[in-house]
């Protein structure tokens, strides 16, 4: 999971839009958000949480007053204001775009009405389209990144020593069964252990529907149905709209002096990556293709190779016919003449023991058939070779794609960069409506994705009301077979119970392994972390010869907190990796840290500093001023790729400004308010080429 950008509308302090966070990633990855405290740095990082799981952090206050109070009061009554948060993320080179909505209505009587929250999400195809997925939005998150381990990956840092004073033991150790399968296991167990209630119950008599219900519940839906496919017609008219200005203000472009060439380069770029995207979409049908019909290859491995024993050891006991051929022993009966050059009359007892032994020889059909079956065992061998060959040709062009496609949007941004800051002023207000033109039909093909995953959602809700109202008495025929699946249930249930024994060992092993590695890297103390059977981490200092808990101080217990984080995203990357079966690595993770350094003191800050950018692919940290400070800066400095500023603005009359100097530049942390209202704008820091670099 690599996150992209978050833009939050209404949310909190932060009054209507912001401008995108983009966050960093590769070499540099690391994003600073600078802010005061009750600027919305855990507002920030709550905007995380409820986006993806409509779930606060403990220290978020009051979390039922979500919309931003001066967009509220500013709103007519009976008007509804809009709040949402909006984050792109990527994962398995497939771009997710997700989306959280919540609406406040001020009433007449000055009452606050709150909406439930509505949730959508889209995902870009390689055509460059962005689609509804099959699932539902919370089951695709919950495949990403489970509810259950999301606090590893967002957390408080000034909260952090309390990470295992108020979870319970009972409750980390379900968290973290989640990996390697574990957490899947114990639900199949707890879905098999409902089987045969389930299967009782299935064949009892359901009752007569009532099918007028459900008729009008589906005409319902169906009006549901027109009302959204005439929105996606709307949707379209205006990208067609759209798209022919577009190409207007590019054929401006073009007859502009100093313009013309660098939209010339521009439209041949965006050709390669229409080209580009259909070389990819064409790429994935061959590999589907090529698995479809291949792929059962894979399977029979372990089959050829028990045939192949089997044919050497029939040749070996005799059962195969070898040797003598029974046409050959025919043809010396018919020529009346033996191998050595002696007769072979009828009447001769010589004659008779041949044909004697011609009556005991099998036909050589079997032989045949054998032959036949070794060269289809050797061919199937052949052909899962090239089925590996061909499956990595698929996987390396589809890489290259995605290779040349980065360097094309690299170079398209790079034009559009120009002319947005060329000297010609009709130049820049061309580029100007062409980015605007941009960012509408994107918003579009994004309203057109919700609208089209709303149809889907009524599509599926009509054609199961359909299935109802069609279903007659199907139960007689189950009552056959509902011993053999009961008989079924109970051996699967053993059989897994096994499975995830001996993978709970393995796993609480393999972690408190890399917790006493990450511990060791940043204490300075001798203490070992110690994980019990019931995952509760303890300290212990074994100085005399013999283990003796030890009492950690905030700072140890920070650490220590910090160490079981780092160990579990590690666990989480090395079970993508060796759950990844093919093609490219998805083991990336982030980390959304606010305040990370809590009271450390500086030695243990410095090493903290060192070590939390090497514990996940990315890293978010919201900071004060004062956190930022001399070691925390000195060591992430050359790791940052983005940085912004939370600007709060008071609405006290006699409130003291603040600032913030980075990289020669007064960014302002505190301002005066323009009016009655606090609220927070983002500001992007202009870090110089060489800190860039």
């Amino acid at each position: 999971m690599r996150l992209i950008s978050l833009q939050l509308c209404n949310f909190r302090q932060f009054y209507g839009r912001t401008i995108p966070i983009k966050f960093a990633s590769g070499q540099a990855n690391t994003t600073v958000i600078h802010g005061n405290n009750g600027a919305g740095k855990t507002s920030i990082l709550n905007a995380f949480t409820w986006i993806l799981y409509e779930q606060f952090t403990a220290a978020f206050a009051a979390p039922e007053l979500l919309i931003n109070q001066r967009a509220i009061q500013e709103a007519n009554s009976g008007v509804a204001v809009e709040c949402w948060v909006e984050l792109q993320f990527e994962r398995d080179r497939k771009r997710y775009q997700l989306k959280r909505k919540c609406y406040a209505t001020r009433n007449q009587d000055n009452s606050i009405e709150y909406s439930k929250t509505k949730l959508f999400i889209l995902v870009s195809a390689d055509d460059g389209k962005w689609y509804p997925p099959l699932e539902a939005p919370e089951d695709v998150i919950e495949q990403i990144l489970p509810l259950s381990l999301h606090q590893y990956f967002f957390f408080d840092g000034e909260r952090i020593d309390n990470f295992f004073r108020n979870k319970k033991n009972n409750t980390i150790a379900e968290d973290t069964k989640e990996l390697l399968g574990v957490k899947v296991l114990d639900r199949a167990i707890e879905h098999l252990k409902k089987a045969e209630k389930t299967l009782k119950e299935e064949l009892q008599a359901i009752g007569d529907p009532q099918t007028q219900k459900l008729i009008t519940e589906q005409q319902k839906i169906e009006l549901s149905i027109e009302k959204a496919q005439a929105q996606i017609a709307a949707i379209l008219n205006q990208v067609k709209i759209l798209e022919a200005k577009k190409k207007s203000l590019v054929s401006q472009l073009q007859e502009l002096s100093g313009a013309d060439k660098l939209q010339q380069l521009k439209n041949k770029l965006i050709q390669q990556e229409i080209s580009l995207r259909k070389n990819l979409v064409t790429i994935r049908n061959e590999l589907k293709q090529l698995l479809s019909r291949q792929s059962y290859l894979v399977f029979l491995s372990s089959i050829t190779s028990q045939g192949k024993k089997k044919i050497e050891a029939s040749r070996q006991q005799n059962l195969l016919s070898a040797g003598v051929k029974k046409e050959f022993i025919q043809q010396l009966l018919n020529r009346h003449q033996c191998l050595c050059g002696n007769p072979l009359l009828p009447e001769t007892t010589t004659y008779q023991n041949v044909a004697a032994l011609l009556s005991q020889l099998d036909s050589n059909s079997v032989e045949v058939a054998t032959i036949h079956l070794e060269a289809d065992i050797n061919s199937s061998s052949s052909r899962l070779t090239e089925f590996w060959q061909e499956l990595d040709r698929k996987q390396a062009d589809i890489n290259h794609q995605h290779l040349e496609l980065h360097k094309i949007e690299q170079e398209l941004e790079k034009i559009n960069s120009k002319l947005r800051s060329y000297p010609d002023g009709n130049i820049q207000k061309l580029q100007a409506q062409l980015d605007g033109i941009d960012d509408r039909l994107k918003e579009l093909i994004l309203e057109q994705g919700i609208t089209q995953q709303q149809l889907n959602t009524y599509q599926q809700a009509t054609h199961k009301l359909s299935q109802q109202i069609d279903k007659k008495q199907l139960q007689e025929a189950k009552q056959i077979v509902t011993q053999k699946r009961i008989r079924a249930t109970q051996e699967s249930i053993t059989r897994i119970i096994e499975v995830k024994n001996r993978l709970e060992q393995q796993f609480r092993e393999s972690l408190v392994t890399k917790v006493r590695e990450i511990f060791d890297s940043i204490s300075f103390t001798p203490y070992i972390p110690q994980l019990s059977e019931n995952y509760q981490l303890t300290l212990i200092e074994q100085t005399s010869g013999q283990p003796v808990p030890v009492a950690a101080s905030t700072g140890e217990n920070q650490i220590l907190s910090l160490s079981f984080i780092g160990a579990i995203i590690d666990r989480v990357r090395e079970w993508s990796q060796r759950n990844t079966l093919m093609g490219f690595d998805s083991s990336t993770f982030p980390i959304v840290m606010d305040s990370p350094f809590g009271s450390l003191d500086e030695i243990y800050r410095r090493q903290v500093a060192k070590a939390i950018p090497q514990l996940a692919n990315q890293l978010v940290i919201l900071v004060t001023k004062t956190q930022w400070r001399q070691e925390v800066e000195t060591e992430i400095d050359s790791l940052v790729g983005q940085e912004y500023i939370l600007v709060y603005h008071s609405p006290k009359p006699d409130c003291q400004k603040d600032w913030l100097k980075l990289y020669g530049n007064n960014y302002p942390l505190v301002q005066q308010s323009e009016n009655q209202f606090e609220y927070t704008e983002v500001m992007t820091v202009k870090r110089s080429e060489k800190h860039q670099a």
